[in-house]
């Protein structure tokens, strides 16, 4: 769930690619970010678990899958954020670094997999999906294979697949219903505010209200999926 190079890390160091941890958070802001983490997955797995359920009431079998698709996406990010960021100090802590940063992608492209599924042109969502997912997967790889390097691409390549849906605004405007789309918006915008307070780093409790925004985010989102649902 981190965007910006994390403050906790010596990278520029052999010995911070080799697994050394610097972690320089007290313990009221790991135990403020613990319970946002621990919050943020027990609702996720129930929210998921609903839309699954309510999928496969009111949506079709296309649909389903689509859905199914941003479900695993999120409950992947909120599992392996958890995991990460909750995890004692060691070599295994940096591995767990990796795989967090790479499921931002995974949940971008997944919730995306729904709203372009939900357009009436088939072709174009068929190419946006196609590219999306492309876009995440080589973001996927740098994430895995070059850990602690390219950030600055990495974040230009989270900004630029979490608003590549504008590129097909008109298209999406008279696809999906005004309420999905205020909440696609809304998820978006608090994405973007909270990485104000991520890149703010002498800031207390600054992890944990970065991470606060993203699970209000990932809620407006997933409020978005749910009345896309609903309203098929």
């Amino acid at each position: 769930m981190s965007v910006f190079k994390l403050k906790q890390f010596t990278s520029t160091s052999l010995n911070a690619a080799a697994g050394a941890i610097r972690w320089n958070y007290d313990r009221a802001e790991l135990i403020a970010d613990g319970v946002v983490h621990v919050l943020g997955l027990v609702f996720g797995i129930a929210a998921a678990t609903a839309l699954i359920v309510l999928s496969g009431v009111f949506a079709s079998p296309s649909e389903i899958v689509s859905v199914s698709v941003y479900a695993a996406g999120l409950l992947a990010m909120l599992g392996l954020s958890a995991a990460y960021n909750l995890w004692p100090v060691s070599p295994r802590k940096w591995i767990l670094r990796r795989f967090d940063h790479s499921a931002i992608y995974i949940l971008i492209a997944a919730t995306y997999t729904p709203v372009f599924s939900a357009m009436k042109d088939s072709v174009l969502a068929t190419a946006l999906l196609t590219g999306v997912w492309c876009v995440a997967i080589f973001g996927v790889i740098i994430k895995l294979c070059f850990p602690g390097r390219y950030d600055r691409l990495a974040v230009g390549l989270y900004l630029v697949l979490g608003w590549s849906g504008m590129l097909a605004y008109d298209t999406i405007i008279h696809s999906l219903p005004r309420t999905t789309l205020w909440f696609i918006a809304a998820g978006g915008i608090l994405y973007t505010l909270g990485v104000v307070f991520h890149a703010w780093q002498r800031l207390r409790f600054q992890n944990a209200i970065w991470h606060g925004f993203v699970l209000l985010g990932a809620a407006c989102h997933y409020t978005a999926v749910l009345d896309l649902v609903l309203s098929t």
